[in-house]
C-alpha cells in the first residue's frame, strides 16, 4: 500500500478538487466512512481508490476492509491529510473514490417508482432514498433542482440506500409522465382524498414535491391519484416531505404484502 505524507502530492491535490466538486454531474464521488465503503464494495466492487488513515489502519474494521482490496488501489494518508478530505468532523478513517453509476432512463416505466420534484434539502433527499429502498422501491427519479444525489450530505443521510436503487438525476418529470405504464400518485391538500380511503394499486409512480411549494402544478394535473394524509392541521399545516413519503410508501406496502 502506497503511503502519502505531503499535501503537495498530485493525488492529494486531485482529491481536494474532487471533494470541492462533490455532487456535480459526472464527477467522481468520495464515500466517507466504513459503512458506505463496505456497501460499495459489496454492491459495486473495487473503488478507484481506497484512502486510509495511516494511524488507524490497525483498527479491526479498517484492517478488514483493506484486506479485501487490491494493494494497488489502496493509499495510506497521514491523518491530517485524510481529515482534510473527510466530509464530517468525526471521520472514520477511510474514504473511497468512486465513479457513481449514471443509469439510462428506461423508455417506459412499468414498475413502482418515486419521483422527487425539486426536493432541495440534502437530508430530505437522503432520507427519501433510504425510505424508498426500505419500502421495496428500486427506481428513484430526481428532477432538476433536487439536491445532488451523490453529494456528501445526501450520501450520509441515505446510509447506503444508493446501492439498492437505480437513481436517475436531472429528469424532466413532466415529460416522464407520458412514459408511465403505472398510475401517477401525488400528495396534495387540494382536491384530494384521504390516503387511507384511496384504492392504492400495487405499483404506482409516487411524486413528492418541493419542501415549500409542494408538487408542481403540471405534475398534479397529470396525477390520477391525488392524496392527502389526515393529520392535526391545527397543530401543523403540513408534514415534512420525507415523513409524508414514508407514510405513503409503507401504507401501500402494508396493503399489498402477501399474508404472513
Amino acid at each position: 500500500m502506497k503511503h502519502i505524507a505531503s499535501r503537495d502530492n498530485p493525488l492529494v491535490k486531485d482529491l481536494h478538487r474532487i471533494a470541492a466538486a462533490a455532487g456535480r454531474r459526472d464527477a467522481p464521488a468520495l464515500l466517507d466512512g466504513v459503512h458506505l465503503c463496505q456497501a460499495w464494495l459489496q454492491q459495486r466492487g473495487v473503488p478507484q481508490r481506497a484512502l486510509f488513515d495511516a494511524a488507524r489502519l490497525d483498527k479491526p474494521e479498517l484492517a478488514a476492509l483493506a484486506a479485501q482490496l487490491p494493494a494497488e488501489c489502496c493509499v495510506s494518508l497521514e491523518p491530517r491529510l485524510l481529515h482534510g478530505l473527510a466530509s464530517v468532523e468525526s471521520d472514520q478513517g477511510v474514504l473511497f473514490l468512486v465513479q457513481p453509476p449514471r443509469p439510462v432512463l428506461p423508455a417506459r416505466v412499468a414498475v413502482g417508482c418515486v419521483l422527487l420534484d425539486r426536493v432541495q434539502d440534502p437530508g430530505n433527499v437522503g432520507t427519501l432514498l433510504r425510505t424508498s429502498a426500505a419500502a421495496g422501491i428500486r427506481h428513484v427519479m430526481l428532477s432538476e433542482g433536487c439536491a445532488a444525489a451523490w453529494s456528501p450530505k445526501v450520501l450520509r443521510s441515505a446510509q447506503g440506500a444508493h446501492f439498492a436503487l437505480q437513481v436517475y438525476e436531472k429528469v424532466d418529470l413532466a415529460a416522464l409522465t407520458a412514459c408511465l405504464d403505472v398510475p401517477l400518485a401525488a400528495t396534495t391538500l387540494e382536491h384530494s382524498q384521504s390516503l387511507y380511503d384511496a384504492d392504492l394499486p400495487p405499483a404506482c409512480a409516487w411524486v413528492f414535491g418541493h419542501e415549500g411549494q409542494g408538487v408542481a402544478p403540471d405534475l398534479l394535473r397529470a396525477a390520477s391519484l391525488r392524496l392527502r394524509i389526515p393529520h392535526d392541521s391545527a397543530a401543523v399545516e403540513s408534514l415534512n416531505v420525507a415523513a409524508a413519503a414514508a407514510i405513503c410508501l409503507f401504507e401501500q406496502r402494508r396493503r399489498h404484502l402477501p399474508p404472513g
